[in-house]
């Protein structure tokens, strides 16, 4: 992530000045947007909803695929030493939240795959027949189903973990030294992923059990925005200084009118109004939603970026 700085008052950073990559919070955004489908997919599968027609679980992989290939593009044009990717899949560093999720994020592309296979298309079938063997493995019993239900949710909550600790193992930064900031990613994944699902959704019961779903994951999701807060203001005076940023300082009216306002606050209520049939179902509360999850992203890598331990704002 590129940085210029610059000398002002007391050596602040002057943000007009600085340049924030947009890659970063794609990637991280895409990153807990298939989180979240995962988790979605593997809960539907552990609940027994392979023998519906309509079953998201089916046409998410391909979506969590495109997605994440997307994600891991942002990521490598990101990268200052392109050439060299390569030598993180050489070794495993047990320390490094960068390996780990090397290493996650490898293993999830399988993991997509076999979830694509339980219900291949038709045309492909017919030429290649050996691609429904998947298929009649795992629906020839119903707790195989189930227990890949349970192992896609596994590594669905690997990735949307790894989004935030990849930010709060990186101490330099205090706005990003928050041990609840794995929660927040993983909690806006989840969300985005369920407001998404519920626009896309062609069965009548996912889509009601998705926005409330959504429902309740912006409630803990505006909840653990509040203990990402308080953590920070009553931690130390340079950590509390970059809650400010978020709070009153630079970056507070993109997080209190895009974050708090439009991508929480208004689709929370727009959501609860339709899942209590007051009003009709809308795609402008969910289309917020993830949006909000977009800005999130883009606030909390830019503010964290601004904030250092040797300055006092």
């Amino acid at each position: 992530m590129n940085e210029i700085t610059s000398t002002r008052h007391n050596h602040l950073i002057d943000p007009s000045l600085q340049i924030w990559n947009w890659e970063i919070p794609v990637y991280l955004f895409l990153g807990g947007m298939v989180a979240g489908m995962m988790l979605i997919a593997g809960y539907f599968l552990f609940k027994g909803r392979e023998n519906e027609e309509n079953c998201s679980c089916f046409y998410l992989p391909y979506i969590s695929f495109v997605l994440l290939s997307l994600g891991m593009l942002a990521l490598f044009l990101d990268l200052e030493h392109k050439l060299y990717v390569w030598r993180l899949y050489t070794t495993f560093e047990i320390s490094s939240a960068m390996s780990w999720g090397s290493w996650i994020l490898v293993l999830v592309y399988p993991m997509l795959i076999v979830n694509i296979l339980l219900k291949p298309p038709a045309a492909v079938v017919e030429k290649f027949p050996i691609l429904n063997k998947p298929k009649e493995y795992f629906f020839s019993n119903p707790m195989r189903i189930k227990s890949f239900g349970v192992l896609t949710m596994f590594f669905g909550a690997g990735i949307g973990l790894y989004t935030g600790v990849l930010l709060s193992s990186l101490g330099a930064r205090p706005l990003w030294s928050s041990s609840i900031l794995w929660m927040l990613f993983l909690v806006s994944g989840l969300s985005g992923a369920a407001a998404f699902v519920h626009v896309i959704a062609k069965n009548v019961y996912e889509r009601e059990l998705l926005a409330k779903a959504d429902n309740a994951f912006l409630i803990i999701e505006l909840f653990v925005i509040a203990l990402f807060i308080v953590g920070l203001k009553t931690a130390t005076e340079v950590q509390a200084s970059a809650a400010d940023l978020l709070l009153t300082g630079d970056y507070a009216a993109s997080f209190w009118v895009f974050v708090i306002g439009l991508g929480i606050v208004i689709p929370f209520i727009i959501q609860i109004l339709a899942v209590n049939h007051k009003i009709k179902h809308t795609p402008i509360a969910p289309l917020m939603v993830i949006l909000g999850g977009l800005v999130l992203r883009f606030v909390i890598v830019s503010a964290g970026q601004f904030s250092h331990w040797f300055r006092t704002y």
